[in-house]
């Protein structure tokens, strides 16, 4: 981290490549949230409209993937309610909608209804299954997105069951992060076309597409359907985990032969004693040889002999708590503390117009007249 950061008011502290795109949120969870906090980071002057009467967190400022918005209250279900988000997507670039299909429609607030209002306006709509298929109504949530799109079969070991992955590849990547993308895309295309654009942002499509290279490699014959038999997914001992002396674990990634070698040579072995290391029938048995080495030292010891040492692919398992104090991570910034409060720091970073964390303790309601008067005039 860089140390300690005061997040400031969004009029006086808002930077970046999106500066001056107004992004109206309906508050929702997961890859909304996130794809809503993405464009905030970079810029965007984001609203999230919370439920009428919605009671305050005990701590807002720690429900971090909130961050960089104001918030407006409204009631969907009542005409009131409803006239003030028409109004506030007619002054908008962008809307997210967190709903299953139909809803938004049934509420009158739908992309037909909004884009007749504001033709510029880009109708982001972030749902699981997609606005359309037998499945378009279901409920669902990442694992179940994950598992659709062929992914989660292949996460786990060999005679496990698969494991899943958080939700980092559903609701976070083929989620939040294609809802980022896509809207920065459809912003590009307004700018020649003069009109926004309905997009149908589905977590299914999202995920399929990140396995976009496994895929290739299955039809390839470069991987099998077997879990736990690959390259990435610990089936290989040149890529997978080791539990140290106490019980804490590092990472190997030498994917390269010269860099097996490299790290192999600098625990202590000779690479001539281990099995030909494209010799898929005995990675097990080279995976016990590392294994017995790794557990020679401690995690943090194994981390203080390999210092210095740039072309082994070898790093320590950080967890949460200790990311935030590793030199590299500090040194980037890849962190920073704000209130007392870690957040990850904007991603990707800018030369010229980097983004910012600004509002970090927004509270449902917090900023309707505000928003009302900025927004509407």
């Amino acid at each position: 981290m860089t140390g300690t950061n005061t997040a400031g008011a969004a009029g006086d502290q808002r930077r970046g490549p999106l500066k001056g795109v107004r992004v109206l949120e309906l508050a929702g969870l997961g890859p909304g949230p996130y794809g809503a906090m993405l464009l905030a980071d970079l810029g965007a002057d984001v609203v999230r409209v919370d439920r009428a009467g919605a009671t305050a967190p005990d701590s807002p400022e720690k429900d971090i993937v909130q961050r960089g918005r104001r918030s407006v209250a409204a009631d969907l279900k009542t005409p009131g309610g409803r006239a003030l988000v028409r109004r506030l997507a007619a002054a908008a670039d962008v809307l997210i909608d967190p709903f299953r299909p139909g809803v938004t429609e049934r509420l009158g607030i739908g992309p037909d209804a909004c884009t007749a209002d504001n033709p510029r306006l880009i109708y982001a709509r972030m749902t699981g299954f997609g606005q359309d298929g037998p499945l378009a109504a279901h409920a669902g949530h990442d694992i179940n997105y994950v598992a659709l799109a062929g992914a989660l079969a292949h996460i786990g070991r060999r005679g496990e069951p698969p494991t899943p992955p958080l939700n980092l590849v559903g609701d976070m990547g083929g989620g939040g992060l294609l809802l980022a993308f896509g809207v920065t895309a459809a912003l590009v295309e307004r700018a020649s076309s003069g009109r926004g654009q309905v997009l149908d942002v589905a977590m299914v499509d999202g995920v399929a597409s990140l396995m976009t290279m496994m895929f290739g490699y299955l039809q390839q014959g470069v991987v099998s359907e077997e879990r736990g038999a690959n390259v990435f997914d610990s089936g290989s001992h040149f890529y997978d985990v080791y539990a140290c002396a106490d019980g804490r674990y590092v990472a190997v990634g030498a994917i390269e032969a010269p860099f097996f070698r490299n790290l192999v040579e600098a625990i202590g072995l000779d690479p001539g004693a281990l099995p030909r290391r494209g010799d898929r029938g005995r990675w097990a048995e080279s995976k016990r040889i590392l294994a017995e080495r790794f557990l020679t030292r401690t995690r943090d010891e194994w981390c203080e002999a390999l210092a210095g040492k740039p072309d082994l692919c070898f790093s320590p398992v950080l967890t949460m708590s200790e990311a935030p104090r590793h030199p590299h991570l500090r040194e980037r910034g890849t962190f920073t503390e704000i209130d007392g409060v870690v957040h990850p720091s904007p991603a990707p970073r800018f030369g010229r117009t980097p983004g910012s964390v600004h509002h970090v303790a927004t509270v449902p309601g917090e900023h309707t007249d505000e928003v009302v008067a900025d927004w509407l005039g």
